[in-house]
C-alpha cells in the first residue's frame, strides 16, 4: 500500500527559476472568440492519427465527431465550431522540426451551433467503469499537462492491477506557464468532479491533489470546495516550489518517497497521476456533454500587450491569440509553444493550438537570450547535480555524440525527461537536450527499420514454408493419381480375357459370313488353284496378289 509522506520530500536536482506568472493572472480567464477558419490536426495526441470521417464541402457543427480513433492508443477529433469543412490537406502543426501535417480546415460560420449531445451519463458515480472509459475515449479527451497521452488508456489498470493512489498534478512548475492556477481558481468545482469520477473509474482507494506551494490562490479555492463538499478522501499536499516538481515521477515521489522504476510506470507502484485539466475536461465531457474541443492556454511574454489566460477552442491560430491578447509589442523577438525550458520555437504563428498547447510564449531577447556558441564539455558535472531523474547527462551527451546507441541506453537515456535543467546551467552552452531528443529519435527510428526488417524476414520465411507445403502437397496427390491409375494383377487378366473373347467372337462371325464356293467343276486346275490361293491370301489377312 502506498503511504503519503506527512511532509512532502524535495525532489532531486532540479532549479530554482523565477515564475513570471504573475502578468497573466492579472485579468480572470476569459473565452477567446472563435477564429474565421480552424486548423484542427487529426494528430494531437501519442498513438495513431486519427482517420477523417468528412469530406470537403461537408457542413459540421460544434462538438460533431469529424475523425476518428483507428487504435486503442488513439483519439478522435472533434469540430471546435459550426461551419464548412473547405480543405482536408497537410499544413503546419506545432512540432519543433517546423513539419506539415493532415489537418481539417474549417470554415466557421459564426453561428457556433452545437450537435446532440451523445456523452452526458445519468448517475456516473454509479455507472460501469468501462462506460466512463468508453465516454472519455469518445470525448477525445487526452492528458492535458504533457504529451497528450490518451486519457481512457490510463483509466485502464487492467484486470490484476489495483489502484492505491490517485495523484492529481496541479503543480505548475514550469516558468511563464499559469493555465492550471487559472483553472483552478475559475473553475474549482469542474475540477473536484471530475476527481471523483476518475476515483470512481479507477477504484482507487486515496487520491491527493499535489500542487506547488506559490499558488496560495489556487490552494485556497480548492481547499474551499473541499470543506463545502465535506469531502473525507481527497487530500491536498503543497509541495516545494522547484522546477520541475510538476514532472510526473518527479511529483510521485515528493508526496511519497516511492521511486519510479526505470522506464516503468506509476501504475508498477499502484500509483495512476493525472492533470487537473484532465479532470475537468472530463467533468465537461461526463456532466455537460463537451467534448474535448478547447482548452486554457497561456499567452504571455514580453512580446504581446495584454497577457492572459485564454479558453481557447482547438485549431485556432496563434496569430488569432496573439491578437486576442492586443497584438504583439515591439520588444517581439521569438515565439514559443509551451515555456522557456521545454517549450520549442514556432517558425509562424498561422500554426493551431492543438490539445497539448498550454503556453504561446512571445518573448523578447531579454527573457530567451540567444545562447553564445557550444564549447567542449570540461566535465564539471553541474549538469549531474541539477538532473532530476539522477542521471549522467555528460556521459549521454558523449554517446550521443558519438552515436553510440547502444552504450548510451545503458545509462537510461529514455528515464530522461528533457526538462532542460542540464543545458540551463551548462557553463560550455552545450544544447544537451538537443541531443537526447536526437538520440531517442535515432534509436525509434532504428528500432523500427529493425521491426520491419524481421517483420519482412518472418513474412519470408512464412512464404518458402507455404510453397513448401504446396510443393509436398502437390507431390502427394500426383502420386495418389499414379497409383489410382496403375493397373491391378487380376485386372490385366480379365482384359486379356475380354481381348481374347472379343477376337474369337469376330472369327465366330467372319466364318458364318463366309461363302462357300459353287459350281467349281467346270474350272480348269489352274483356276481352281488361283481361287485357292486368293482364299488363303483373303484367310491370313493380306490384300496383296
Amino acid at each position: 500500500m502506498v503511504t503519503l509522506l506527512s511532509q512532502p520530500r524535495r525532489i532531486p536536482g532540479g532549479l530554482r527559476l523565477d515564475a513570471n506568472k504573475a502578468q497573466s493572472l492579472q485579468q480572470p480567464l476569459r473565452a477567446a472568440g472563435v477564429p474565421e477558419r480552424l486548423y484542427i490536426p487529426l494528430s494531437q495526441h501519442i498513438g495513431d492519427a486519427a482517420e477523417p470521417l468528412v469530406e470537403v464541402g461537408d457542413r459540421v457543427l460544434k462538438g460533431q465527431l469529424i475523425a476518428r480513433s483507428p487504435g486503442y492508443i488513439s483519439a478522435p477529433v472533434h469540430a471546435s465550431s459550426s461551419g464548412e469543412v473547405v480543405a482536408i490537406g497537410d499544413y503546419p502543426v506545432p512540432h519543433p522540426s517546423g513539419m506539415q501535417a493532415a489537418c481539417i480546415v474549417i470554415a466557421t460560420d459564426g453561428r457556433d451551433q452545437a450537435a446532440a449531445d451523445q456523452l452526458r451519463m445519468e448517475n456516473v458515480l454509479q455507472a460501469d467503469p468501462a462506460d466512463i472509459r468508453q465516454r472519455v475515449r469518445d470525448a477525445g479527451i487526452v492528458g492535458l499537462g504533457g504529451a497528450g497521452f490518451p486519457t481512457s488508456v490510463k483509466l485502464n489498470p487492467g484486470p490484476d492491477r489495483e489502484v492505491d493512489l490517485l495523484v492529481i498534478n496541479a503543480a505548475e512548475c514550469e516558468p511563464y506557464i499559469s493555465c492550471d492556477e487559472a483553472l483552478m481558481c475559475s473553475r474549482p468545482w469542474e475540477i473536484l468532479e471530475g476527481i471523483h469520477i476518475m476515483r470512481h473509474a479507477l477504484h482507487a482507494r486515496q487520491v491527493v491533489i499535489g500542487i506547488e506551494d506559490n499558488m496560495p490562490n489556487a490552494i485556497q479555492c480548492l481547499q474551499h470546495c473541499l470543506d463545502e463538499s465535506e469531502e473525507t478522501g481527497i487530500r491536498m499536499i503543497p509541495v516545494p516550489t522547484i522546477y520541475p516538481a510538476g514532472g510526473e515521477k518527479q511529483l510521485i515521489y515528493a508526496l511519497t518517497g516511492e521511486e519510479v522504476p526505470s522506464q516503468g510506470l506509476p501504475i508498477d507502484l499502484g500509483i495512476v497521476c493525472h492533470n487537473v485539466g484532465t479532470a475537468a475536461a472530463i467533468a465537461r465531457a461526463l456532466l455537460q456533454g463537451e467534448p474535448l474541443i478547447s482548452r486554457v492556454v497561456t499567452v504571455t511574454g514580453e512580446g504581446v500587450r495584454q497577457p492572459a489566460n485564454l479558453e481557447v477552442r482547438i485549431g485556432t491560430p496563434v496569430a488569432a491569440l496573439i491578437e486576442e491578447c492586443g497584438g504583439y509589442t515591439d520588444a517581439i523577438a521569438r515565439l514559443l509553444m509551451g515555456g522557456p525550458m521545454m517549450g520549442f520555437s514556432l517558425r509562424s504563428d498561422t500554426i493551431p493550438a492543438i490539445k497539448t498547447t498550454n503556453c504561446i510564449l512571445a518573448a523578447s531577447y531579454r527573457e530567451t537570450p540567444q545562447a553564445p556558441p557550444a564549447s567542449p564539455c570540461i566535465r564539471c558535472s553541474d549538469c549531474v547535480d541539477v538532473c532530476p531523474a539522477g542521471l549522467l547527462p555528460q556521459q549521454l551527451y558523449w554517446y550521443a555524440h558519438a552515436r553510440n546507441f547502444d552504450r548510451i541506453q545503458d545509462y537510461h537515456l529514455f528515464d530522461c525527461i528533457e526538462c532542460g535543467c542540464c543545458a540551463q546551467v551548462c557553463p560550455s552552452h552545450i544544447p544537451l537536450v538537443q541531443y537526447y531528443r536526437f538520440a531517442k529519435t535515432e534509436i525509434w527510428s532504428l528500432e523500427s527499420e529493425r521491426q520491419f526488417s524481421e517483420l519482412a524476414r518472418q513474412r519470408h520465411e512464412f512464404r518458402l514454408q507455404r510453397l513448401e507445403r504446396e510443393k509436398k502437397a502437390l507431390e502427394e496427390r500426383r502420386a495418389k493419381a499414379r497409383k489410382s491409375l496403375k493397373p491391378k494383377a487380376g485386372d490385366a487378366d480379365a482384359k486379356q480375357a475380354e481381348i481374347a473373347a472379343a477376337l474369337q467372337r469376330v472369327k465366330a462371325k467372319k466364318a458364318e459370313q463366309s461363302v462357300q464356293a459353287r459350281n467349281t467343276g467346270d474350272l480348269t486346275e489352274q483356276q481352281q488353284a488361283d481361287i485357292a490361293a486368293i482364299e488363303r491370301r483373303r484367310s491370313s489377312g493380306s490384300g496383296q496378289p
